[in-house]
């Protein structure tokens, strides 16, 4: 995908936020253009992104996510520079166990990911409503969703790019709150693609204080990382699942940081005596200090765990029960939102204004501009560290003219082989 002209026409519309910068969320009765998408309202908010669920056209019937970055963290171009090429890496992502990102770019000075939306919650909501309640995820679900985990993660892990060689993707930001249980019963990784970026400001914005309890003792040191880091953060998850406690946790940062690099872990059956000793053994040879005895793929895990979950009989089902009991409102709530969202009406086919007049317009004009499309050749700001970046990326198909220049993939590698 080639960055559009800029001396491309466009036709004059409204602007998409306001002056504080706060864009229009629509809603699903009066949904707000923002680009080539249709916002129907904000669904979360956090330091790093706002989130809206949106429609890619006014009559269609997809919901989407749209993540859009805070504004003030668009100032720090090296973190828009890293966003981008992890959005672009996201793009390539195509595994049931990971969230779908559809679309990378820039509307109107706002950056986005847009990516498939998952109805449901994330693992840490889960986990804090299982302590509320009083109760543990089951021993089945907790090894199916580790199962899940440990693939999606293989196959990122294992991705090559278009000339065959392989990519070396290192998620290193495998937490609870970045894997979603659908209401209907699906695990999904999300935000893999802008890990890295997250990662690299953590002492910069303060977003990820805490994501230290999920890193491996390697991460802690500053050690190079591969595959079996993420396992090791998927141990960690797997055992918290099974404990309903987390696995490390200090009074300080040093404290913590101190109890991972020992990485001194008991077994979860010593917490929850329902933990068969042969899941004892997967998680703590996940959760090994030494590399050489942790496991070395995600699918050499994942054979494990869905070898011990054949003793339990169960189906995925199961799981879609467990997350609708436990937030049963909300589960509720959700399908009325979706269904509204699914047939509201667009920025032309609403009801007329008073008297007959014509419709009343929405806060944003109804006619959207075309997206801005980045690739990493279109940003000037250097990445710190060639090891902290991204793997280099480009959409799978070129267009001619990028084969005339001897294909993206070849620019963006170069970059990084100098």
């Amino acid at each position: 995908m080639a960055p559009l002209d800029p001396t491309e026409s466009r036709v004059p519309q409204a602007p998409a936020s306001d002056s504080g910068g706060r864009l229009n969320a629509g809603a699903p009765t009066d949904p707000a253009p923002f680009g080539k998408y249709y916002l129907l309202g904000l669904i979360a908010r956090g330091g790093m992104a706002e989130v809206y669920r949106a429609r890619p056209r006014p009559e269609a019937k997809q919901i989407l996510a749209i993540k859009c970055m805070r504004p003030q963290l668009a100032r720090e171009a090296r973190f828009v520079d890293m966003f981008v090429r992890e959005g672009k890496l996201a793009l390539l992502l195509r595994h049931p166990s990971i969230v779908s990102t559809i679309d990378v770019g820039k509307i109107e000075g706002r950056y986005f990911i847009a990516m498939d939306y998952i109805g449901g919650k994330d693992l840490t909501q889960v986990l804090r409503r299982c302590q509320e309640t009083n109760q543990r995820i089951p021993v089945p679900h907790a090894v199916h969703i580790a199962a899940k985990i440990a693939e999606g993660l293989h196959y990122a892990h294992t991705l090559a790019g278009e000339d065959g060689r392989p990519l070396n993707i290192v998620n290193r930001d495998v937490s609870p709150s970045n894997v979603r249980l659908s209401y209907n019963g699906e695990v999904k990784l999300l935000d893999f693609g802008i890990a890295q970026a997250l990662m690299k400001f953590t002492s910069e914005i303060g977003v990820l204080k805490g994501k230290f309890s999920y890193m491996s003792p390697e991460q802690i040191r500053g050690m190079p990382v591969d595959a079996r880091t993420d396992i090791f953060s998927t141990g960690i998850i797997l055992h918290e699942m099974l404990t309903t406690e987390k696995l490390f946790r200090g009074d300080t940062e040093f404290a913590l940081m101190e109890k991972v690099r020992k990485a001194d872990v008991p077994p979860p059956s010593k917490f929850n005596r329902r933990v068969p000793p042969e899941l004892d053994a997967i998680c703590l040879k996940a959760l090994t200090r030494d590399l050489g005895d942790r496991y070395p793929t995600g699918q050499a895990l994942a054979a494990d765990l869905t070898h011990l979950l054949t003793n339990y009989r169960f189906n995925s089902s199961e799981l879609q029960d467990f997350v609708r009991s436990l937030f049963r409102a909300d589960y509720q709530k959700e399908e009325v939102d979706l269904q509204a969202s699914r047939t509201s009406l667009g920025p032309d086919e609403r009801p007329p204004g008073p008297m007959g007049g014509p419709p009343i317009p929405s806060a944003v004009a109804s006619e959207p501009s075309a997206p801005e499309v980045l690739l990493a050749d279109d940003l000037t700001s250097p990445v710190d560290s060639p090891a902290a970046a991204a793997p280099p990326v480009a959409s799978p198909q070129a267009p001619p003219e990028e084969e005339k220049r001897g294909g993206i993939w070849s620019k963006i590698r170069a970059k990084f082989t100098k």
